[in-house]
């Protein structure tokens, strides 16, 4: 699932290639339209979207949004929540469609960007008010926008494991299962710690590894995915989805606990804590 450091780049991409193109054609697959897609404007999602310019692309916790403008026209929104199999393609327009390519948005430079999705566990949103998107106003501040004291203060309600609370879109956004195991890792804390029993160092260490987690990510993935926004490129990850292999900071192997249908790495040795079975 593409988490911040991903969209972010993704995001930067888009502004890029996409902003100021015109919307020549919407074609949604199969006709009649997959499950992806929500229409919040119940105004018709190709009628609405086509002769259309994307003004910009921006990008909020999990979310992308394109803001889209006709001429002298109302602002719409195409929030695009990619979860867990949902990629966007960029794509010439001859070239061939991909296996479970849900919708595709031709623009006037004869590119298309396309939407991808195996399982079609994402949704495309158009809307006119973004707080009417599920979810959305809900979120929590950026993370990397957070200082920290405030991190601090919203914390304090949370009473869970440490790695549940980082990846609730409610305390902040964007973070998910695979950047919450690394930013652990990094401050040195066992993802099955209870919130309650962090000390006031281990939240500022916490904090810290936070940012410099996914600034650092951001950086690397921006280098390895350049203009492939269908990719993820993770390999340079210290422990998630690494089971068994030598922790980069002690050399223990990084144990694997599966539990909720979510995976969750770590170093015991560099990460002590509870008593969990597993690898």
């Amino acid at each position: 699932m593409p988490e911040l450091p991903e969209l972010e780049v993704v995001c930067e991409v888009l502004e890029r290639r996409v902003v100021g193109q015109m919307i020549v054609e919407v074609k949604v697959i199969p006709p009649g339209g997959p499950i992806v897609v929500r229409d919040l404007t119940h105004a018709g999602f190709e009628t609405t979207l086509l002769g259309t310019a994307v003004r910009g692309v921006t990008r909020r916790g999990k979310f992308l949004i394109f803001s889209i403008r006709a001429d002298n026209g109302p602002p719409v929104y195409l929030a695009i929540n990619l979860k867990l199999t949902g990629r966007l393609q960029l794509a010439g327009s001859g070239e061939k469609l991909r296996a479970k390519t849900q919708v595709v948005f031709g623009l006037a430079n004869d590119k298309q960007v396309r939407y991808v999705d195996q399982k079609q566990m994402g949704q495309l949103y158009l809307a006119r008010d973004l707080r009417a998107i599920p979810d959305y106003a809900n979120m929590g501040p950026e993370p990397l926008e957070i200082s920290l004291d405030e991190f601090r203060e919203r914390l304090k309600p949370y009473r869970g494991e440490i790695k549940g609370v980082l990846t609730r879109g409610k305390f902040v956004a964007g973070i998910g299962n695979a950047y919450a195991d690394e930013i652990l890792w990094e401050a040195c804390l066992h993802p099955y710690r209870k919130r309650t029993q962090l000390l006031k160092d281990e939240v500022e260490r916490l904090y810290a590894a936070m940012r410099a987690t996914l600034l650092a990510a951001v950086e690397k993935v921006r280098v390895e995915m350049q203009e492939a926004i269908d990719q993820e490129p993770r390999d340079f990850l210290a422990v998630h989805m690494k089971t068994g292999e030598p922790c980069p900071r002690c050399g223990t192997p990084i144990s694997l606990v599966s539990a909720n249908q979510r995976i969750t790495n770590f170093c015991r040795m560099c990460q002590p804590g509870g008593l969990i079975k597993g690898m």
